[in-house]
């Protein structure tokens, strides 16, 4: 997969499962203060910016155990090819089939000064948390860029099928 010259690629893993009644993705929504009450649109697949030098598969291993607090699944990964934000980012994703369960979710923290100018550093997690959708619930919380990521699933799964 091609990254763009500012290195702004990330690289993410789209958990899914198979329910009697749906199929289902896991999405993560972001923490701290500017997405509280933040919610259509705005659910993302666990990701992560990639350093110059590393595989993205393993980025995207890595960035769903510190957003997630639990290691990937093993099991055969379905490439869903590249996206890019509104941000000019590139995503590079895969999905694998698996569980979790939501209430376990635990991500890593960052510090930002909150509230602006008053000096003090606050501690938020990168994901505030993660939940199971169906595909109709998932395009309406994920991001717009991030909704062919979910399609290509999708038509992978039917064509295996």
């Amino acid at each position: 997969m091609t990254r763009d010259k500012s290195g702004r690629t990330s690289a993410g893993l789209l958990l899914y499962r198979r329910d009697p009644d749906a199929l289902r993705v896991l999405l993560a929504h972001p923490g701290g203060p500017f997405w509280i009450g933040r919610d259509a649109g705005h659910w993302t697949i666990p990701k992560g910016e990639a350093g110059p030098d590393e595989e993205l598969f393993d980025v995207a291993l890595r960035e769903f155990l510190e957003e997630t607090g639990s290691p990937a699944p093993a099991g055969d990964p379905i490439p869903l090819g590249e996206i890019v934000q509104k941000s000019g980012k590139r995503v590079v994703a895969w999905a694998i089939e698996g569980d979790l369960d939501p209430t376990t979710a635990m991500s890593n923290t960052f510090e930002l000064e909150w509230p602006p100018g008053s000096g003090r550093m606050e501690t938020f997690p990168e994901i505030d948390r993660v939940a199971w959708f169906d595909p109709d619930g998932a395009r309406t919380a994920l991001k717009a860029a991030q909704v062919p990521l979910l399609e290509r699933l999708l038509e992978a799964l039917a064509e295996r099928d």
